[in-house]
């Protein structure tokens, strides 16, 4: 579809979008004014800051559901999202909200797109609390620049502030961009950062940090995980959940699937991790320090960002030891053009292409030596490789690096 076509089509689509939604939430009788829904945004680390939400409620002894880029969970129901979408469509959230009504769950977390909002996924849905994580560009040419991406992480934030719930905002002090968010409604937001914490240690285990007068052990690598906790934390607090709960809950969480997944600690490390943007490659590759790092990585999928190509290459070169590119999600795109672009950024010294993905992460083992450092960046828990024509290749990185060892 050309350029001038999708101008002429835009705004019927839009009404087609926002129909579609109006007409989810009265099929199942507007069911977000039953429940406490607490929805999750931002560049990075929504699946996890949800997941620990999540958590939290969860350990705090409320029955509570959840909807995201890695599962669906209403009580005690989990079931993986093999959608390939964070937010479907077709009366899927509204029905969703309506069966966690009925499993008597008070609160629902909602993880929330710049996507899903475009199409209006997010309409009508009352929301009672909104987590901005932080702000980076991703999906530019999808929306047509950043300042639209940003746009429709803001109408999301807008639909908060103008329900009837009086909804509240958490954002993220550290970053540049929430104050776009809280210029809304300055009255109406709770902010945290990782400057009221006192982070005493940070391992390839996980981090040690006091918050609220507890000492409190994360199992999750990273400062950016801590980051990812506090807005947790936060949005728990203002729930009514104590410091105690809190820690208790955080404690008990090992792993996020497909976030800086731990698969092997000996005798190299192995990790996988969702990473697809030129900051989360960064934030990943500076949480293991000290290893020498074998990296595989395809970053880009096709038809989409392909401004970061080279940015992603440059950011593997910097931190990686040994850079092996291979297949991601090409869709309808020649994925080894993607895969030569991402490596226009890599030295031809540390370069190596190999397009099969289970070779790619193979070869990967075959290099490391004791206490080095193999990561598996771009897919997380997706359940496919995204192939020409609506293709699909069921994949799991997780699994396959587990087969191969």
């Amino acid at each position: 579809m050309s350029k001038k076509l999708r101008t002429i089509l835009a705004p019927g689509i839009l009404l087609y979008h926002y129909m579609i939604a109006l007409l989810g939430a009265l099929i199942y009788r507007f069911p977000s004014r039953n429940i406490r829904v607490i929805g999750v945004t931002g560049t990075k680390g929504k699946s996890t800051t949800a997941e620990i939400i999540y958590a939290i409620l969860k350990e705090a002894g409320h029955q509570t559901a959840l909807a995201g880029t890695i599962r669906f969970v209403i009580g005690e129901n989990s079931s993986r999202n093999l959608s390939k979408m964070t937010m479907p469509g077709r009366f899927f959230l509204q029905k969703f909200l309506r069966d966690a009504v009925r499993q008597n769950c008070s609160y629902a977390v909602v993880e929330m797109t710049s996507e899903g909002s475009r199409q209006f996924r997010h309409a009508f849905i009352g929301m009672d609390a909104l987590v901005v994580t932080n702000l980076s560009p991703e999906h530019i040419e999808s929306h047509g620049s950043y300042k639209k991406y940003v746009e429709a992480k803001l109408a999301i934030a807008r639909s908060l502030l103008s329900s009837s719930k009086q909804g509240y905002l958490v954002l993220n002090q550290d970053d540049g961009e929430s104050a776009r968010f809280a210029k809304l409604d300055p009255n109406r937001v709770t902010w945290f950062s990782l400057h009221n914490v006192v982070v005493r240690e940070t391992t390839i285990a996980g981090s040690l940090f006091d918050w609220k007068g507890e000492c409190i052990t994360l199992h999750l690598p990273g400062k950016f995980n801590i980051s990812n906790a506090l807005a947790a934390a936060t949005i728990a607090q203002k729930e009514g959940v104590g410091p105690g709960v809190i820690k208790s809950a955080l404690e008990k969480i090992q792993e996020i699937p497909g976030r800086t997944q731990l698969v092997q600690e000996t005798p190299f490390l192995v990790v996988v991790d969702y990473a697809h943007t030129v900051d989360s490659l960064t934030k990943l590759y500076e949480a293991f320090p000290q290893e020498q790092k074998i990296c595989v990585l395809g970053s880009c999928g096709g038809g989409r960002d392909s401004w970061k190509r080279k940015l992603m290459g440059e950011v593997a070169d910097k931190y990686c030891n040994k850079v092996i590119l291979t297949n991601e999600d090409p869709y309808d795109e020649d994925p080894l053009q993607i895969v030569k672009q991402v490596g226009e950024g890599v030295s031809k010294e540390k370069l190596e292409i190999i397009m099969d993905r289970k070779q790619a992460i193979a070869r990967a083992f075959s290099y490391a030596k004791p206490g080095d450092c193999v990561l598996i960046t771009g897919k997380g828990t997706d359940p496919y490789i995204m192939g020409p024509r609506g293709s699909k290749v069921p994949w799991d990185d997780a699994t396959v690096a587990r087969e191969l060892l």
